[in-house]
C-alpha cells in the first residue's frame, strides 16, 4: 500500500479519484468485502458499476465550488479542483455534496479510476489529448495494472445485471402502466351510546378492509389513465350501527362482501401548459381536479382524517359521478377548477343520464397568497344531490331535504402553516335549498370546521389530527315547508374527532382514533355516540 500511496505524487488526476476514500481506509481499515454497501457516487455519473439509480446521482460538475462540503482549506482541495477543471470527470451526490471523508471499497475505487480512464481516452480521441501529461498516464496505466483484477470482476458484474435487466424489461407488466396500491384494514366499533332516531345502537366490534389497485397508464408521458379496482366488507355504521350519516368512516365503501367493482375510471391530460382536464367515467370525486384546501387530513380514508366529515368540506360531496373537471393555473398563487359530474349519467330512462339527472356543477378559485397560506371560494349548483356520496341509510334532515332539492352552495376553504410542524385550517359551507316536492319551499343548511394538522410529531412522517365542527345542519325553513311538517333541526350536534397516525414504515402505517358524537342529528333526545377504530393502511 506504500508504494501505491507514493503514485499520488505525481498526478491531481490520481488524487482526485483517492478523494472518494477515507484517509483512515489507506491505513489499512478499508473494508474487505467484495460487495458495495453504500450508495457511492464515482468520477463518470453514467458508468454502469456504479451502485446509484440514475435519480440518486448528481450530474458532472464544472466547479469544485458546486460542492457545498469540500471547502478552500480542505487538505485536498487543490486536487479535486484541478481535477474537475483539467479532466473533467467527477460528479456528487444530489444534495451537491461530495462526501470526500468516507470510506470506499476496492471495487468502488477500480470503477473510479476506470472512469477517469474513459474520460482521458475521449480527450485523446478528440485530439485534446495535449491535456493529459505523461507522468497522468503513466501513473494511470500503473494504477490500471494493479487494478485489474478488480476491474475485470467489475465488468462481469455489470454483464450479469445487463442480462437481468433485459429479462426484466422482456417481462414486466406493462411499458406504459405501472400498478400500485392501497390495503386498508380497521378494527372499529362504538364505545358508547345506546339510543339514536329511536333505535338501539350495535356496539359490536367488526374488522374493515378496503383495498384499492391503480393501474396508472401514461400514453405521453404527461397523461393519466386510471382503472381502480376496489374492494370493501364494511358498509356505513350509519346503515347498521349508529343510524344516522353523522361520523360515518371514509373508508367504508357501502359493499360489504368484497366484491371487485370498478371504483374510479378516469383520464386526465394536459391543455396547453397551464391547463389540465380531467374525464371521469366512473365514481369520479371533486378531489380528482380540484384542491380541497385540507393538507395531512384529506387523505381519502387511507391516511389522515377518518370520516367523511373530516376529510373535507361536505359541500364537496355534492358533486360525484361521471363528467369532466378542468383546472388552470393561472399562476403559482392562483388557480381556478370547475366540471360538471352526473351521478347516473349511463342511466337512459326519464330523470336520468347525463344532463336530465341528479348532477352537480361547480366552481373554485384558490389562492395562494404565500407558501404558508391558502384559500378556497368555492360555488356548487346541484340537483337531489346529498352531502355523503356513499348513501347512508341513517336519518339526517339535511340529507332528507337534499334528495328532492335543487340547491346552491357556498364555501370558503382556509389552510395556514406557521410552521413545518403546525397547521390550522377549516372551512364554512352554506347550502340554500328549494325542495321541488309537492309542497315547494326553501330551506339553509350549514356546516363549519376548525381543523388542526401536526405533522411529523413524534417522528418523521407521523400526523396527528384534531377535527371540530358542526355537520350539516338545518337551521332554516319556509314557513310552507315547517306547514308541510318539514322543520329545522331542534338541537345542534358537534362533531369531535382525533387521530394519531403512526408511519410505521415506508408502506405502513396505524391510525388509532376517535370520533365522538354529541346529540346526533341535531337532537339532544338521542344519546351521545363515541366510535373508537385502529386503521392500519398499507401501500404499495
Amino acid at each position: 500500500m506504500q508504494k501505491f500511496c507514493k503514485y499520488l505524487l505525481f498526478s491531481p488526476a490520481v488524487c482526485g479519484v483517492i478523494l472518494f476514500v477515507n484517509t483512515a481506509a489507506f491505513a489499512g481499515e478499508t473494508s474487505s468485502t467484495s460487495e458495495i454497501n453504500q450508495p457511492q457516487v464515482l468520477a463518470n455519473p453514467d458508468t454502469r458499476a456504479t451502485n446509484l439509480a440514475p435519480d440518486q446521482r448528481m450530474g458532472q460538475v464544472t466547479s469544485v465550488s458546486q460542492f457545498s462540503d469540500v471547502q478552500p482549506t480542505d487538505w485536498a482541495f487543490q486536487a479535486l479542483q484541478s481535477l474537475v477543471e483539467r479532466y473533467g470527470c467527477i460528479a456528487g451526490y444530489p444534495n451537491s455534496t461530495y462526501r470526500g471523508n468516507r470510506a470506499l471499497t476496492r471495487y468502488e475505487f477500480a470503477a473510479g479510476l476506470n472512469a477517469c480512464l474513459d474520460r482521458v481516452n475521449e480527450l485523446i480521441a478528440t485530439a485534446t489529448g495535449d491535456l493529459v501529461k505523461k507522468e497522468d498516464l503513466a501513473t494511470l496505466q500503473k494504477l490500471q495494472e494493479d487494478f485489474s483484477a478488480e476491474l475485470a470482476t467489475l465488468r462481469g458484474r455489470v454483464d450479469s445485471v445487463e442480462v437481468r435487466t433485459a429479462e426484466l424489461e422482456a417481462n414486466r407488466f406493462s411499458t406504459t402502466t405501472k400498478l400500485n396500491g392501497e390495503v386498508v384494514m380497521a378494527i372499529a366499533g362504538v364505545i358508547s351510546g345506546n339510543t339514536v332516531n329511536g333505535q338501539k345502537v350495535n356496539q359490536n366490534v367488526v374488522l374493515a378492509d378496503r383495498v384499492r389497485l391503480n393501474l396508472d397508464t401514461s400514453f405521453t408521458g404527461q397523461d393519466l389513465l386510471r382503472t381502480r379496482l376496489q374492494a370493501t366488507n364494511l358498509d356505513p355504521f350509519s346503515q347498521t350501527a349508529t343510524f344516522t350519516p353523522e361520523g360515518d368512516f371514509r373508508f367504508a365503501g357501502g359493499n360489504n362482501s368484497n366484491g371487485v367493482v370498478i371504483d374510479a375510471l378516469l383520464y386526465q391530460f394536459p391543455l396547453g401548459k397551464k391547463t389540465g382536464v380531467t374525464l371521469e367515467a366512473n365514481a369520479g370525486a371533486i378531489d380528482d381536479f380540484t384542491n380541497t384546501v385540507n393538507p395531512y387530513l384529506d387523505g381519502d380514508g387511507g391516511s389522515g382524517a377518518l370520516s367523511h366529515f373530516g376529510t373535507r368540506n361536505p359541500i364537496y360531496y355534492l358533486v360525484n359521478g361521471t363528467g369532466i373537471g378542468i383546472k388552470h393555473e393561472f399562476s403559482d398563487k392562483l388557480e381556478l377548477s370547475f366540471g360538471y359530474l352526473a351521478n347516473d349519467a349511463a342511466n337512459p330512462q326519464l330523470g336520468s343520464g347525463l344532463f336530465n339527472g341528479a348532477y352537480g356543477a361547480m366552481g373554485q378559485l384558490t389562492v395562494k397568497p404565500s407558501n404558508q397560506i391558502t384559500l378556497g371560494l368555492t360555488y356548487i349548483n346541484a340537483y337531489k344531490n346529498t352531502f355523503f356520496a356513499n348513501g347512508s341509510g341513517g336519518s339526517n334532515n339535511a340529507n332528507d331535504i337534499l334528495q328532492n332539492a335543487s340547491t346552491n352552495s357556498y364555501g370558503i376553504e382556509a389552510s395556514f402553516q406557521p410552521s413545518s410542524k403546525f397547521v390550522i385550517g377549516g372551512w364554512a359551507g352554506l347550502t340554500k335549498a328549494r325542495i321541488l316536492s309537492v309542497t315547494p319551499g326553501d330551506a339553509d343548511i350549514w356546516n363549519y370546521a376548525v381543523t388542526l394538522a401536526f405533522p411529523d410529531l413524534g417522528k418523521k412522517g407521523n400526523i396527528a389530527g384534531i377535527v371540530v365542527g358542526m355537520e350539516p345542519k338545518v337551521t332554516s325553513v319556509s314557513s310552507s315547508l315547517s306547514n308541510a311538517g318539514i322543520n329545522k333541526d331542534p338541537d345542534t350536534s358537534y362533531h369531535i374527532e382525533g387521530f394519531y397516525q403512526y408511519q410505521l414504515s415506508d408502506n405502513i402505517s396505524i391510525t388509532p382514533g376517535v370520533i365522538w358524537l354529541t346529540a346526533p342529528d341535531h337532537n339532544n333526545q338521542n344519546d351521545d355516540i363515541v366510535i373508537g377504530t385502529v386503521r392500519t393502511t398499507f401501500t404499495f
